[in-house]
């Protein structure tokens, strides 16, 4: 009896990686959800930056209180060269010398509508005004995030809600 010589098959190679088809579908199912969401989720942004900014205002004015007591002098709050929405200046000034207690950098795409003029803290933490005060936060785009309203009543008290002043 002979030894069986058996017959050689080629290997086997076995399937690693996806097809050009599956890849394909793949990327398109991820493009149309990517096109859903983006809008919303720019949105999304745009109320987290109004959110921001109005909580930017609350804490200034209720810092320029603060000091205004402290220091029992008035404190000046001073939008920037442009309106609220470029910044503003919180100081105090005793006798010459205006000392700059704290600044806030520009709100780019926000419009912050706030008093025409200077808002001034009186050494008793009231605000030298014969009405509240607001500052009206939005979007300078078009878009369906929802502006805030930050009011100050005439204690020197701020409030901020979501939705029109």
């Amino acid at each position: 009896m002979g030894t069986f010589v058996g017959i050689k098959t080629a290997p086997k190679f076995r399937n690693l990686g996806f097809t050009l088809i599956e890849l394909m579908v793949t990327i398109s199912i991820a493009a149309i959800l990517l096109a859903i969401a983006v809008p919303s989720f720019r949105d999304f942004i745009l109320g987290q930056r109004i959110k921001n900014a109005s909580y930017d205002v609350s804490y200034t004015l209720t810092f320029a209180r603060s000091e205004a007591i402290k220091r029992n002098n008035d404190v000046v709050l001073s939008p920037a060269t442009g309106g609220w929405k470029n910044g503003w200046t919180v100081s105090s000034t005793v006798g010459a010398v205006t000392t700059t207690l704290s600044n806030h950098e520009p709100f780019p795409g926000l419009n912050i509508a706030g008093p025409a003029t200077n808002l001034t803290y009186k050494n008793d933490g009231r605000i030298n005004a014969a009405a509240s005060q607001t500052f009206a936060i939005s979007s300078s785009a078009t878009s369906s995030a929802s502006p805030r309203c930050v009011s100050i009543n005439l204690s020197g008290l701020p409030n901020s809600k979501a939705g029109s002043c």
